[in-house]
């Protein structure tokens, strides 16, 4: 599976603690192995977001995404809840 990284979510994960990059780093991994492993929760998002899916990076962090026709995925931000969702 190949991961992309948009410019916004580089802006966006650079202003994050380092024990949530690290968190970030843990959760990719994972979603490497299996994209839909329980502990990522990971679901689909409507609104702002339609067309987009969310997987959890901490209680609070989140990492919103697509998936490419090629199947390619692309991380397009990360944030707490409040911040992404308002």
């Amino acid at each position: 599976m190949r991961i992309e990284l948009h410019k916004n979510f580089l802006r966006a994960y650079v202003k994050q603690p380092l024990k949530i990059k690290e968190k970030f780093k843990e959760k990719r991994n994972l979603f490497i192995e299996d994209m839909f492993h329980p502990l990522l929760n990971n679901h689909p998002l409507t609104r702002k977001y339609d067309g987009y899916r969310s997987i959890n990076i901490t209680g609070d962090i989140r990492a919103i995404f697509y998936v490419k026709t090629d199947g390619g995925v692309v991380f397009v931000t990360i944030g707490s809840h409040s911040e992404l969702y308002e």
